[in-house]
């Protein structure tokens, strides 16, 4: 079974993530960060390599893609809370997702090109 992050390892690890766009989820042991890519295309290479190393790790995100949107939550569900396999895996998607912008203000809504230029139409 994974073992959760002790406070240690979160005080060393997580400020990291953190500056990268991470940030805890309110009312669970998670971390979370929304990208915004060019396109529907770029964002959906981007699941494709994440998909793969998350296998490789055999450890998936929870995660919601809206056109250039991809919404990702991490947390490690056999130990109820954040593990290294969770910090393992931001930090692998950190260097696959390019040149993808970082929604940093979670309170915000999440909106897709699709949805921003249905309202200037």
């Amino acid at each position: 079974m994974t073992e959760a992050l002790s406070r240690p390892d979160r005080e060393t690890l997580l400020p990291a993530l953190g500056e990268t766009g991470w940030l805890a989820v309110p009312g669970r042991d998670a971390i979370r960060k929304v990208l915004k890519f060019r396109n529907f295309s770029e964002a959906w290479g981007f699941m494709s390599r994440a998909a793969l190393l998350a296998e490789k790790l055999n450890h998936h995100p929870e995660w919601k893609n809206v056109y250039n949107v991809v919404d990702v939550t991490l947390t490690t569900h056999d130990c109820h809370g954040l593990s290294r396999l969770d910090v393992d895996l931001a930090k692998a998607m950190d260097r696959i997702a390019g040149t993808a912008e970082v929604q940093r203000d979670h309170g915000e809504p999440v909106m897709s090109l699709c949805e921003i230029r249905s309202r200037t139409v």
